[in-house]
């Protein structure tokens, strides 16, 4: 069969079959493309980028113009300003910290005073109790004076040896024992 144009019937039928009923075709190369403009665009603007980093870092400034020279520096003046505000911000982040640490320890300072006071009126007592008592037996031997204070970090005092050293005399017959101890009893007794 032939239209009017010359083309049979059946030829624009496998034209709109071909066109009309492989969608997933058209669908996947369609996509295709949009993949293809996408990783397009992205590796420009990835140059770009790199462009404008060399730029910022003081590299490739040849092929620019005054205009764009003037506009690099703005924003390199714009990154600074905003880098020391917020250097400026965390130094008064950490001053505040500070005064706050500052104003626990003071507290803390206050409380260990007030404690160390009550401590020492404690130990006033007990020393005026302890003098009280040695009045009351006699024995004044152990008194503590009030303007004594009581080392914190006290040495040991040196040991004391107390006992009968024995010396045999030339003509005595009582002999010392020859372990090393002392004849504390023998040498009394004689």
């Amino acid at each position: 069969m032939l239209t009017s144009n010359g083309y049979s019937i059946n030829k624009t039928l496998e034209r709109y079959q071909r066109d009309n009923f492989t969608p997933q075709d058209n669908v996947a190369e369609h996509e295709t493309q949009n993949w293809f403009q996408e990783i397009s665009k992205l590796k420009a603007k990835y140059e770009s980028l790199q462009q404008t980093q060399r730029h910022l870092l003081g590299e490739d400034l040849g092929p620019l113009n005054v205009k764009e020279l003037q506009n690099l520096e703005k924003q390199l003046e714009q990154a600074l300003a905003q880098a020391r505000r917020r250097k400026t911000q965390l130094m008064l982040e950490q001053m505040d910290d500070l005064r706050r640490k500052e104003r626990q320890l003071g507290d803390l300072n206050k409380k260990l005073k007030s404690q160390l006071e009550e401590e020492g009126l404690n130990l006033k007592a007990i020393q005026a109790l302890w003098t009280s008592t040695s009045d009351a037996a006699g024995t004044s031997s152990f008194h503590v004076h009030h303007s004594q204070r009581i080392p914190l970090d006290c040495e040991p005092e040196p040991v004391l040896q107390i006992g009968y050293q024995y010396a045999q005399a030339e003509g005595s017959s009582v002999t010392k024992s020859g372990t090393g101890e002392t004849n504390f009893i023998q040498g009394w007794v004689l």
